[in-house]
Parts: structure tokens; C-alpha cells; sequence
């Protein structure tokens, strides 16, 4: 069992979706100790919980210390291969978005083909929103060979949550491609969404589209933006989202959530002002992408190429846990993070090969231990999300 310490790097509960996933990819079963340690209410959530259980329900796996509060889980990864329906509802405003990241991999690796409907928060702070995963993450993922849908059924934002997204994932046709891409000084074109919930007398979508267009002309820039109103959410709320795309593949991303005594022109203005420094700063993957694409690129065939804006906490942490699980190469020099992929030949096995080194990227010095406690494993969790219903 390879145990990991939840405390290093960003501390955070990106280290617990990520290790389950690495787990269920390479059958090796895991154990986090320190569980979100960095964060303020450290130890599971229930987003984070929903995230384990809904890896465990996917591959018949078990898991150990899953509770709220805990700052130890252990996970068992089984034999199953993802196939049918699943649903899952986090029960809070808990990130629907993580959850889908955390078993996109697991469904197309692993999968043979599957549809998931996961219910939660998908638009607040400190979480990626489903603009960003729908029109960033999942272009360059198509890029690489992994076809992915999500659909947006109803918005959901803090405290309330009740949102709904639709995930779909057909079985890989091929390996994963290493993704390099490239783009020119200025963006091709920039476009956005402006959406508000129960907000519309208020003009909210067209406010945050209009102090957004108002910085962007500042800079020369003009944008397309969709302003949406929508009356299905449980409760108000709003959020905006900005893309530039580039000639080469290129496509960078910023948003924001609304949130009480947040003005509608301070969130466009924002979000444009962000844009516009993932523009300058040369990147060809905005910040908040830098981290997700890692594991994929980490099971990529091939070498890929990114210049980010800067080094994130959480792109650190995907770096770790990637060379930890696979032994991808990891090698990190000021705005350029280059991935060395594992590919998938090996997935299944347990082992991890060596590279030398398999982390060179300046502080990535921690070094995990093997778990040298071989109690036996719990006995499977009766019932998962298989064939609930869409």
C-alpha cells in the first residue's frame, strides 16, 4: 500500500481525488494520512468523500476512514470496468465540477463507456467552474485523443448547491497523445458567458458583460459575450466566464462566481482583467488548467510542452502525485512545465517504474514511503451508483 501524506505541497483535497484516481488507474491501493491538512477545516468533506465513493462504486473497490472529518482514508481498488449509468449527489454545494474531474480518468481508462449525473455547487470560489471544464479542459482532453461530454442542466452556487451536470464518456479508441500547443501574440478571437440566476429584473448578465467589454476595449480587445438568464436554480445566484483563442490550439480561460456584496460590474471587470494577464504572460495553458491537464499528459505517449503564467500550488501537487504514481517526468524551468508521459501499457499492474529523476522541479524533495501495515482489506461497500437512472 503506498501511503501519502496529505500535508505536502497544496495540502489540499486535490491530493485525495487524485491519489484514489492514480489508484483505480494502477490497481496499487492507497492510504492519505493528513487529509487536506493545508486547509483551514482540515480532514474530508463531502465533496471529497463523494469523489472517493463514486471511484469506489465505478471499479467495485473498498474504502476505509470514509467519513466527514477524517484525515485518513484508505482505498482498495477492484476489478471492475465502469459500464452503464451512475449517479451521484454531493448533498451540498460541494463542487459537482471536482467530482467530474476526479473520475474522468477512471471512466475513459478504465471504461467502456458510461454516463454519469452528478448534482452539487458548480459555480464558487476555490473550485473550477463547468464553463472552465467545458470549453478549456475538455477541448484540449479531444486534442489528446479522449472524447468527453458535459452538459450543464441546472446552475447551482453557494449555500444551496443543486446544480446538475451530465458526464459522457465513451471507451478510448486509441492511446493518449502528449499535448505541446502553440499560439500567436494576440487571440484570434475572445468570447464569454454571462449567466444569472432569478437575477434577470436586476440586469445582471448585462452588467457583467458590460464592464467586462469595457476593459477588454481598453486593451484593444473585443469580445463576444452570451448573456443568459435562468429561472431553474434553487436559489440566486450568477457567474461569468472569458475565453481567448489562439491560432495553434491555444485557449485560455478566467471566470468568476457571483457571491452576496459582489457587484455585478466588479465580477466582469475582474474576470476580464484576469484574462488579459493569462494573455500577457505568454502562457499557452491558463493557470487553473496547468494542474488538470497533468495527469493526462502523465498517461499521454509522448512528451508534452505547456508555458504556464506561473507554477500553481496545485500544478506542484499534480506534478508530485503524477511521478509518485507513474513515474511520469516532471521538469518544471521558470513559465515552461514539460511532462515526460508514462502511457498506459502499464496501467493495472500495481509497479511503478523508475526514472531518473523522477521529479526535477526545485522543492518537489519529499520522498513517500511504502505503508508497512498489511492489515486485510474491508469487505466491499454493498451497492454502488451503478444503473440509478439519469
Amino acid at each position: 500500500m503506498l501511503e501519502i501524506d496529505g500535508s505536502l505541497y497544496s495540502g489540499s483535497g486535490t491530493i485525495v481525488r487524485q491519489s484514489v484516481a492514480y489508484a483505480a488507474l494502477t490497481g496499487r491501493p492507497v492510504r492519505i494520512r493528513n487529509a487536506r491538512a493545508g486547509r483551514r477545516r482540515p480532514g474530508l468533506r463531502a465533496q471529497h468523500l463523494r469523489a472517493a465513493e463514486a471511484i469506489r462504486d465505478l471499479v467495485g473497490g473498498s474504502l476505509r476512514g470514509a467519513q466527514a472529518g477524517s484525515r485518513t482514508l484508505e482505498f482498495w481498488p477492484g476489478d471492475r470496468q465502469p459500464a452503464g449509468r451512475y449517479a451521484w449527489d454531493i448533498g451540498t454545494a460541494g463542487s459537482a465540477t471536482m467530482l467530474a474531474l476526479a473520475i474522468l480518468p477512471v471512466l475513459a481508462l478504465r471504461g467502456l463507456g458510461s454516463e454519469a449525473e452528478i448534482r452539487g455547487g458548480l459555480f464558487q470560489d476555490f473550485a473550477p467552474s463547468v464553463f472552465h471544464l467545458t470549453h478549456v479542459l475538455l477541448p484540449m482532453l479531444a486534442q489528446m485523443g479522449m472524447a468527453a461530454e458535459v452538459d450543464l442542466v441546472r446552475p447551482g452556487y453557494v449555500p444551496a448547491g443543486g446544480g446538475i451536470i451530465r458526464v459522457a464518456v465513451p471507451p478510448m479508441a486509441g492511446p493518449l497523445h502528449p499535448l505541446a500547443p502553440r499560439r500567436g501574440e494576440t487571440p484570434a478571437r475572445v468570447w464569454g458567458i454571462s449567466l444569472a440566476s432569478h437575477l434577470g429584473e436586476r440586469g445582471v448578465p448585462a452588467r457583467m458583460a458590460a464592464a467586462a467589454r469595457s476593459v477588454l476595449a481598453a486593451a484593444g480587445i473585443s469580445a463576444a459575450i452570451q448573456e443568459r438568464s435562468d429561472s431553474t436554480a434553487a436559489q440566486a445566484g450568477a457567474a461569468f466566464a472569458l475565453f481567448a483563442d489562439f491560432i495553434g490550439g491555444t485557449r485560455l480561460g478566467a471566470d468568476r462566481a457571483g457571491a452576496p456584496h459582489r457587484p455585478a460590474e466588479s465580477i466582469g471587470a475582474q474576470v476580464a482583467h484576469r484574462l488579459l494577464g493569462e494573455i500577457s504572460s505568454g502562457a499557452t495553458i491558463d493557470r487553473h488548467a496547468s494542474d488538470q491537464i497533468i495527469p493526462y499528459a502523465a498517461l499521454a505517449e509522448g512528451t508534452s510542452k505547456f508555458t504556464v503564467p506561473f507554477i500553481t500550488g496545485h500544478a506542484q501537487t499534480a506534478g508530485w502525485l503524477a511521478a509518485l504514481f507513474l513515474g511520469a517526468g516532471i521538469h518544471a524551468e521558470q513559465h515552461t512545465l514539460t511532462v515526460r508521459g508514462h502511457g498506459t501499457s502499464t496501467l493495472r499492474t500495481g509497479s511503478r517504474q523508475e526514472h531518473d529523476p523522477p521529479v526535477r522541479m526545485p522543492g518537489w524533495d519529499h520522498q513517500q514511503p511504502e505503508c508497512e501495515n498489511k492489515q486485510d482489506r474491508p469487505a466491499p461497500a454493498a451497492g454502488t451508483a451503478r444503473d440509478r437512472g439519469l
